[in-house]
């Protein structure tokens, strides 16, 4: 007899399934499992709602079939051509965790998260970490540019230092009783967030290297945790990523996913501009007057870059 519950954990060569009395179930892929319309690396993802087949002889259960998808947020590997990987399913809400310093989270990275929680119609939260190390009135004033950005765009910005406790109220006030997806560069502090929100946890943290000011991976797979004193909420962890490649993009449709852009564009002279070189482009007039970023649209050509026939085709 099958019964239903909800991946917790991926640890490359099984899931964790947390079944609805709690009772947490080591699984593996039944076969050739595969979600229809999808080419990724992961058949399955943790937030995945699924089926199981009580264990074998081998004392092995089988994950058998998923349950239709609320939504899902997906990444494409810098480095390899079309694959893409499901980062987690069914969640409220994805918070990007980024750093202004040690190491810097470009703007590029950010946007691209951004787009793409657009494009599958997740709500998006960034979170600016080690704001304690924003001392010199130079960085202040970087923060305080960052943050009226993507304000004035109308994401939510919580600004926090899980070292000091600075704002963690606040990111809490945000989670709670929400699914949140937690993703960002490795180093930006994502493990450190988690033992703050989590007591006891300690996930496995590691300084920033000297040489590259970049974080090393201490998060290895994903895995879902309940947030204390709060019955619906809980954050799903993932691995820090050094890149951000979007799927799937449609040119036509990037702007869309660029909410400042898109509102701006139903001025444009054309229903199909593209923002890059068509005549009464309002997108572009707009860009010189200073009423769109220009490192947004710096990130929305890399993105139609991105859409390039051939830009993740691999080499003969």
């Amino acid at each position: 007899m099958t019964q239903q519950g909800r991946i917790i954990r991926n640890t490359g060569s099984h899931y964790v399934v947390e079944t609805a009395d709690g009772r947490e179930v080591n699984c593996k892929v039944k076969g050739n499992f595969r979600i229809k319309g999808l080419r990724t690396t992961n058949p399955v993802a943790v937030g995945d709602f699924v089926a199981i087949a009580p264990p074998g002889p081998d004392g092995t259960a089988y994950i058998t079939d998923i349950i239709d998808r609320r939504n899902y947020i997906i990444r494409r590997s810098i480095n390899l051509s079309k694959q893409s990987h499901i980062i987690a399913a069914n969640v409220d809400q994805a918070v990007l965790v980024a750093t202004l310093a040690h190491p810097t989270t470009s703007t590029n990275f950010i946007d691209r998260f951004l787009a793409t929680a657009e494009a599958y119609r997740v709500p998006a939260v960034l979170c600016i970490n080690k704001v304690d190390l924003l001392t010199d009135p130079d960085d202040r004033a970087l923060l305080d540019a960052v943050v009226h950005l993507y304000r004035t765009i109308g994401y939510t910005v919580v600004c926090v230092s899980a070292r000091t406790g600075e704002g963690m109220d606040s990111l809490r006030g945000v989670l709670r009783g929400k699914v949140s997806l937690l993703s960002g560069n490795s180093g930006v502090g994502k493990s450190t967030i988690v033992n703050d929100l989590i007591p006891g946890l300690e996930l496995r943290t590691a300084e920033i290297s000297t040489v590259h000011d970049q974080g090393m991976h201490t998060t290895t797979f994903s895995e879902l945790f309940h947030l204390p004193g709060d019955p619906d909420g809980c954050i799903i962890d993932t691995p820090g990523v050094r890149g951000f490649g979007t799927v799937d993009f449609e040119r036509a449709d990037v702007g869309h996913y660029f909410p400042e852009m898109f509102a701006i564009s139903r001025d444009c002279r054309f229903g199909n501009c593209t923002h890059v070189h068509e005549p009464g482009c309002a997108v572009r007039a707009a860009l010189d007057e200073g009423r769109i970023a220009q490192s947004r649209y710096a990130s929305y050509l890399s993105i139609l870059d991105d859409s390039a026939d051939d830009k993740y085709r691999k080499p003969f």
